[in-house]
């Protein structure tokens, strides 16, 4: 499998059409787009297996809103 930028940390956060982005920091376009946030997850690992990738929480909780960012470890 091809990776992208060894070492480069990455954020998967959804779109407007609810698919799921995987952008590296300090990126301003996507690297990928996938249709479920599992695969983008697994493909953030895929791209840099020594780091782990900030999840944007896709649902509303009392907690926190949709801005809130969760460590994928």
């Amino acid at each position: 499998m091809l990776r992208m930028s060894a070492g480069k940390h990455y954020f998967i956060e959804q779109t407007d059409d609810r698919r799921y982005a995987i952008r590296g920091r300090g990126s301003a376009r996507a690297s990928e787009i996938l249709d479920t946030q599992r695969e983008a997850i697994d493909r953030a690992n895929d791209l840099n297996p020594d780091d782990h990738a900030d999840v944007e929480r896709v649902r509303e909780t009392k907690g926190g809103g949709r801005d809130k960012w969760r460590s994928r470890k």
